[in-house]
Order: structure tokens, then sequence, then C-alpha cells
């Protein structure tokens, strides 16, 4: 079965490409042979899950085997996702595991992690197949496809394709090529998120997403001071948000059904609620940017790569410089209501974004119920993830501390 143009792009950016989400539960840790009897029942039929590269191809050469794949991790959650995040996972068996993990902290009494390439896996999949593991047989319910291209998408394909190729700036690093990787999670209260969303005052509030990349924005500023200081260039600073590419007929689809589009972050803007209104104006124009992705970019870039590898590394030899997307930013929500596995109830979900090249940092927001979890993950300095994620928890407690509405 051939990689989707998707799959192709994630393998060969030259990143470790390893994601995560964890469910942190209540309770006493359950035996690990019962989670693997869970997973051998709601996993073994999924195709997805079975898959191994072959070279640049799926190939299912049978189940996965549930005690190679399902194992108790050593140590803490924080530990397992800074020991993973830099280490793909060994070839010759499905790429993903899934750790049980005795003392998950972040207020649960353990934690289910799946990691997984992310080649395999994109962020809405790892959220559909954890969700497939709780009690019960609720319904995931997905997001609807971006609206279809009306008759100026030549000309929208046009405009993406510069947007997609303009010139960003990298974070600004005193030895650029003395990186490492470091992850932070941070737990925001929820009285401080649904303040925040209350914001701007005057209009409909904030989205997560919209939150998430004003906070990114006065982070960097916090940190790294005004982009126009960085590089004394005017190109701005970039961050990669990804978009769900699936439809209402098919919410669970497994794989890479994504794109990513660029978003400039106002980072030189000096008030924290201008920040936040700058950013809802961008990401406004992101579905219909996505939808040009998928209606034309994407099908034309399948046709082209028949014609050879090439195709594929040229697209991917953008997004090797930092300066193309200084950071990722997505958030996520855990669907449906309250969840449980084996009777335990479900109290955080804590994502692991992937590590992208040196000088980019990554941040996954992650939310179930009232609970709403920051991963950050870093390739710049040492501990540099804890001081952005802690950067980026203040600005939502700034917006926080606006008059509410």
């Amino acid at each position: 079965m051939r990689l989707s143009c998707a799959d192709e792009m994630l393998l060969l950016n030259g990143c470790p490409g390893v994601v995560g989400l964890a469910a942190v539960f209540s309770g006493e840790l359950p035996d690990v042979a019962e989670v693997r009897a869970r997973v051998a029942e709601r996993w073994t039929g999924l195709e997805r899950m079975n898959c191994v590269l072959d070279r640049a191809r799926w190939a299912v050469p049978g189940p996965f085997d549930p005690a190679v794949h399902v194992v108790v991790a050593r140590n803490k959650l924080d530990d397992l996702w800074a020991e993973s995040v830099d280490r793909p996972l060994a070839d010759g068996v499905p790429p993903w595991r899934l750790f049980v993990v005795p003392d998950a902290a972040h207020g649960g009494g353990f934690a289910l992690a799946l990691v997984a390439q992310h080649v395999l896996l994109d962020g809405r999949s790892l959220m559909t197949v954890m969700r497939s593991l709780m009690d019960g047989t609720a319904e995931v319910r997905g997001s609807a496809r971006p609206a279809p291209l009306s008759r100026t998408g030549l000309r929208a394909a046009g405009r993406e394709l510069r947007a997609m190729t303009a010139r960003g700036q990298a974070l600004p690093m005193e030895s650029p090529g003395q990186t490492s990787p470091s992850v932070a999670v941070s737990a925001l209260s929820a009285h401080t998120v649904r303040s925040a969303r209350r914001q701007p005052a005057e209009g409909r509030g904030a989205t997560l997403n919209e939150l998430l990349v004003g906070a990114v924005a006065g982070a960097l500023r916090a940190e790294y001071g005004p982009v126009r200081r960085w590089r004394r260039r005017d190109e701005p600073a970039y961050t990669a948000v990804p978009c769900d590419l699936r439809t209402r007929t098919d919410p669970s689809e497994l794989g890479n059904a994504l794109t990513v589009v660029r978003v400039p972050l106002p980072v030189d803007v000096d008030e924290p609620m201008a920040r936040l209104r700058a950013c809802q104006a961008a990401l406004a124009g992101v579905p219909a940017r996505a939808a040009v992705h998928d209606t034309v970019l994407f099908p034309a870039a399948e046709v082209a790569r028949r014609t050879g590898p090439w195709v594929t590394r040229l697209l991917t030899n953008r997004g090797r410089h930092s300066c193309f997307a200084a950071t990722a930013t997505t958030a996520i929500k855990w669907p449906g209501g309250s969840s449980t596995f084996q009777g335990r109830a479900l109290v955080r979900a804590v994502g692991l974004p992937p590590l992208h090249h040196p000088g980019t940092a990554s941040f996954a927001l992650a939310q179930a119920g009232d609970a709403v979890t920051l991963t950050v993950v870093c390739n710049l300095r040492p501990n540099d993830a804890r001081r952005l994620a802690d950067a980026v928890v203040t600005e939502f407690e700034t917006w926080a501390r606006y008059p509410q509405p």
C-alpha cells in the first residue's frame, strides 16, 4: 500500500517524527494483562494499527502483538515524554507503543500513553484510537472538511503558494549548532481558561486555538523580544497550524488526513489583547486556505510525485529550515463527554507534539472536560521548553485578569 503524500512528506522531513497522547485517570493502576486484552479487542481490526513501513510503502504482515506493543513505563509521564520525543520507534513492527504509566502525576493515579511515529498517525488519529479504548461505545463525531473552493480557486491557490513560500524568521539562537530537545508540561486552571476565552470583551470570545497562538506570540516576545530585533529584517515569524481534512462522513479515518497552514505571529504587537485580536484575524482565513490545500495543492502534488521521489523531496525541503515555521501550534479536545477506563475516570489529556528542526518549538494544548494541559517541545537551549511554557501560562493569566464581558 503506497504512502499518501502527507505520509511521505512526514517520513522525509528529517525529524524524529514521534508524537503522543496520554489519558490520565483516577484510581488504581489496572493490570497490564487487562489493558492488553482491551487493546487487542479494540485495535486488532484497525488496519492502520497493523501497518509496518517497508521502504516507502505500508505493509500488513499480520496483527500486532499486544505483549510487544503494550508495556509498563519505567518512569513518570513527563519522563516518558522526554525519553520519547527524539527517539524514533524501532523498525520491523507497527510503529506505535501504548505505555501503562504507574505514576502519571498531573492529578491522576495512572495514565495510558500512546506514542507513535507521525507518519503512521496524526493527532486526530491518536485521539480516535485512544477514545476507542474507553468503556462503552460512544461515537466520536468529527468536524466538517473546509468549504469547497469557489471559481476563484486557481487565484486562491496562487495566493496560498506565495504564502507557503514566503520567507520568515527563525527563533534567535546564539549558537544554532548547539541545541538540545526539552519537554515541559503545564496545567492551566479551569478558571483561567474560561476567563481568557471570554476575551476580547467586545467580541465573540476566543477559541482555544486562537488563545494558544496568541499566547505563543506573547511568550516569544517575552523570551526573545520583538521580531524586528531578531535579525534586523522585516519578515515575520510564522507558526504552523495543523488543519484536519476529514469530512463528516469519515471522522474516524486513521492516518494523516491533515495539512499545515502558516500563520504570522504578531510578536511585534505590544499589547496582549491586541495580539489576541491579530491572531483571531489571521486564523479566520485558515479554513479556506486549508481547502485550497485539500482541493488543489494536494491533488496536484499527488499527480506530480508519480514522476519520481524528487518531487516529495522538493516539497519537504522548504520545511527543513527553521525560518519556514519558528513554531507549531495545535489545540485538541477530547471528544464526547466524560470517559472511563474499566470504571476509572479520565481526569486529563496530555499531548506530545513532534520535535522539529533546531531553532523551533512546538506547542500542544489538550482539553479534557475542564482540564486544559499545555505541552511544549523545544529544539533550542536546554530548559527552553519550561521557560516558554511558563510564559504561555502567564499570557493566559494576563487575559483572565482583563474585565469580563
